[in-house]
């Protein structure tokens, strides 16, 4: 099942982050329990070439890949569909112009601008000539911008009312540090629960999903009953220095 259906549907989606390039450890992610995975360009090590591998594995396991793409990389946006992603989050959304420019590279005609050049032989575009994959890629492959700085939190009215965005995504760590005007980096902030929940909140009134990266699954507990149906959880840095604590305290009590 496509990630927009079952976020239309109301699921809460739980994705896996991929931040190390290599395609054996994607395809470990998209074998484990996780209902998505994520692979990182703008702070992972992620480039196109492991991009385009990646999401073969995660397709392969039956599984929505995502790509979050580098700042102000729209071109890779749509290549990241091109190469088979369901959606693509894009950093640092601060204006409603940003929101045009970024809905523009992920969807076709009349909505935005995408260029017709499909690449992956195992996705269902359909029969030659049917039309199928153009005429449902606009509603099911997901434009997410990110809300992180006091800029785009005060533009979010606006970019929620770009058509062609699918949704918003919080980056809590930048939000926080915009929040505290540098004070902190700390996605747990007391600080900008309140915020944040106003961001879920508006999302749903305009009929769009909220999306969040979750340090840790007691903070992806806080924010999922806030409005946040689609959450990617830690990295995969995070899950291997965890089972392996896990092990070792295991044989060691």
């Amino acid at each position: 099942m496509s990630l927009s259906s079952r976020l239309r549907g109301g699921e809460t989606v739980l994705s896996a982050w991929s931040s190390l390039p290599e395609p054996l450890t994607v395809e470990v992610l998209a074998h484990s329990a996780f209902d998505a995975v994520l692979l990182d360009m703008q702070h992972g090590g992620h480039d196109e070439q492991s991009v385009l591998h990646g999401l073969a594995m995660v397709l392969s396991a039956g599984k929505p890949p995502v790509v979050r793409i580098p700042v102000g990389r729209f071109d890779m946006a749509s290549r990241a569909l091109d190469f088979g992603a369901e959606a693509v989050i894009a950093p640092m959304i601060n204006s409603a112009e940003d929101a045009r420019k970024f809905a523009a590279s992920m969807k076709y005609p009349p909505i935005g601008e995408r260029s017709w050049g499909v690449f992956r032989a195992s996705a269902d575009y359909g029969a030659p000539g049917s039309n199928d994959y153009l005429t449902s890629a606009n509603r099911d492959t997901l434009a997410f911008a990110m809300i992180e700085t006091r800029e785009a939190f005060d533009a979010l009215d606006a970019i929620l009312d770009v058509r062609g965005i699918d949704g918003v995504f919080v980056g809590p760590s930048d939000f926080s540090i915009a929040w505290s005007n540098g004070l902190e980096a700390n996605p747990s902030s007391e600080a900008i629960i309140e915020p944040v929940t106003a961001i879920a909140r508006k999302a749903a009134a305009a009929g769009k999903f909220a999306g969040i990266y979750a340090p840790t699954a007691e903070f992806a507990r806080r924010y999922i009953p806030l409005g946040f149906q689609f959450l990617t959880l830690s990295t995969d840095g995070g899950y291997i220095r965890l089972g392996a604590q896990t092990i070792v305290d295991d044989i060691r009590a």
